[in-house]
C-alpha cells in the first residue's frame, strides 16, 4: 500500500474500490457525467484540492477524457495533477460486454499499472510519518460523529444535513466520504464548534 498526499478523483465506485487496494489516501468519485451538474460535489473537490491537491485518474476512453477536461477547466491547474492509464483492450470481469471503445477502465487495471501511472503524474509519496500532509488538529473518527450527535442518535440525520449545508457539500454524501472530507479540510475542534453554532441557531 502506497501512501500519497493528493486526493485521487476517479469516475465511479468500482474505480474507488480498485484504487483503494493500491493507495492509502482519500479517493473520491465524480459519479460519471453527474459531476457536470453537481456544483456541490465540484465545490468539495476544490476544497480538497486547496488542502492536499487533486490527482485525476479517469478512464482512457472518450467519456473519461471529457470528465478530465471538465475538471481541468473547473479547478486551478496548479492544484491538479493528471495520471493516465494506458489503452488496454479488454473487459472487466463484472461486465457482460466491453465498453463502447473496448478499453479497460481504471477498475480493470493491475496494481503495478496504477502505481506507474501515479508515479509518472508526480504523485507525492509519503513516508511513514506522513509529514507532507497538512495536519490541522485532532483527527475525527466515527465515534466522534456519534458523540457530536451526527450519527446513531435521534435527530442525527437532520443535524448531518445541516452540517453538509453549512459546508456546501452534497446532501447525499455518504458518512465515509464526509469523514474523509472533514479530516482533509478540518479537525475535531472546528467540527465541534460548527455543531455547537448550528444547535444555537436552531
Amino acid at each position: 500500500m502506497i501512501r500519497i498526499q493528493e486526493v485521487i478523483v476517479v469516475e465511479g465506485r468500482y474505480d474507488v474500490n480498485t484504487v483503494k487496494q493500491v493507495f492509502d489516501t482519500v479517493v473520491l468519485e465524480t459519479g460519471g457525467f453527474r459531476i457536470f451538474s453537481d456544483k456541490e460535489r465540484l465545490g468539495m473537490f476544490r476544497k480538497m484540492a486547496e488542502r492536499r491537491g487533486l490527482l485525476i485518474l479517469t478512464d482512457s476512453d472518450g467519456a473519461g477524457m471529457m470528465i478530465r477536461n471538465y475538471l481541468k477547466g473547473a479547478i486551478p491547474s496548479h492544484l491538479v495533477k493528471h495520471a493516465y492509464i494506458p489503452d488496454i483492450m479488454g473487459k472487466e470481469s463484472r461486465k457482460r460486454t466491453a465498453s463502447k471503445e473496448g478499453k479497460l477502465g481504471v477498475e480493470g487495471m493491475k496494481p503495478e499499472v496504477l502505481r506507474q501511472a501515479l508515479r509518472r503524474a508526480g504523485a507525492t509519496i509519503l513516508d511513514e510519518t506522513g509529514e507532507c500532509v497538512p495536519k490541522v488538529g485532532e483527527q475525527i473518527t466515527k465515534a466522534d460523529l456519534y458523540a457530536l450527535g451526527l450519527s446513531g442518535q435521534a435527530g442525527s440525520e437532520k443535524l448531518r444535513r445541516q452540517i453538509l449545508h453549512a459546508l456546501e457539500l452534497p446532501e447525499h454524501l455518504s458518512a465515509n466520504a464526509l469523514l474523509d472530507f472533514l479530516n482533509t479540510v478540518s479537525d475535531f475542534e472546528e467540527l465541534s464548534a460548527l455543531v455547537e453554532k448550528i444547535r444555537e441557531n436552531s
